[in-house]
């Protein structure tokens, strides 16, 4: 790099992978600390991203003929988050498995970062959860998560990248499409009742994205994070301190059998797991302090 260049040409560049609403949470949290480029399959938002203060990149994960520009995107990056989901079928995650194969070929990438999801873990029976808990996924959608942290953890030895996997509960924000539990409550959706029901966890959309910024700085290599809050709720109670907050209804508890046959098979997948996440790694390693610490701060 010749020392005349401009100053915006010597920060360090960030490459986004999946810039939707966390990725654009980063992006205003950095406020330019960081020249940042945004990786999207939909031409159309070139304009939103370059708003918020990115280079916009068009290109697709599903396609393995992107791989060579993709490579030549990742030879411009010092670190990279990862924030694209996988498909929506299947038990692997091919776009992980592209990204990697870029990221092989570039060879310049030393910090990785991937939002994952806390459902590897499968049930947990409402038990404390660390991340040393072996994964247990019992859904496709979990499994496939599962293949993408394995296939980033050999990439990470096998390369000498320091991989920070973020292992992410319910996101939630008040400015956040869908993210706010308040319009399941205004649709009257079931709870399950005490008996039956299941501990959920959650993070606050900002400080899930302050949680990425810090384990790009401070994540160990090759370590899992619970990226949670330090709420401790019921599904229903939660369902209930939403109601209270917005001024509705407390919704309807049914048995699991009427939930069964009242909600749709996604709906219930998530009533049938239940696990309290310790999220220490995350205050102590990343020293991450939540604006957020609970749901009813963030609601």
């Amino acid at each position: 790099m010749r020392p005349d260049h401009p100053a915006r040409f010597r920060r360090p560049a960030l490459l986004v992978v999946g810039c939707g609403d966390v990725g654009l949470r980063v992006l205003r949290q950095l406020g330019g600390r960081l020249r940042v480029l945004a990786l999207s399959s939909q031409p159309g938002r070139a304009a939103e991203l370059r708003a918020a203060g990115a280079v916009p990149l068009v290109g697709n994960l599903d396609r393995p003929s992107s791989d060579r520009g993709l490579a030549r995107l990742a030879a411009l990056a010092d670190a990279v988050l990862h924030l694209a989901p996988p498909p929506a079928q299947g038990d692997d995650d091919p776009r992980t498995a592209h990204l990697l194969q870029a990221l092989s070929r570039a060879g310049r990438v030393r910090r990785l970062v991937y939002a994952s999801t806390s459902g590897v873990y499968g049930d947990a029976g409402g038990a404390r959860v660390p991340e040393t808990r072996p994964v247990r996924p019992a859904t496709d959608r979990a499994r496939r998560r599962v293949a993408a942290e394995r296939r980033l953890r050999v990439h990470g030895r096998r390369t000498g990248t320091r991989v920070s996997l973020l292992r992410v509960p319910g996101i939630y924000a008040r400015d956040r499409a869908g993210g706010h539990p308040r319009e399941r409550v205004a649709r009257g959706t079931p709870v399950l009742r005490p008996q039956d029901d299941v501990y959920t966890n959650h993070i606050q959309a900002d400080d899930l994205a302050r949680a990425c910024i810090a384990a790009l700085w401070r994540g160990k290599p090759q370590r899992v994070v619970h990226a949670s809050d330090d709420s401790t709720l019921a599904m229903g109670d939660y369902m209930d301190l939403a109601a209270d907050l917005a001024g509705l209804p407390r919704p309807p508890r049914v048995s699991r059998e009427e939930a069964r046959r009242l909600l749709t098979p996604m709906a219930y997948s998530f009533l049938a797991e239940s696990r309290r996440l310790d999220n220490a790694r995350l205050k102590n390693e990343l020293r991450l302090r939540l604006r957020y610490p609970t749901v009813r701060e963030g609601l």
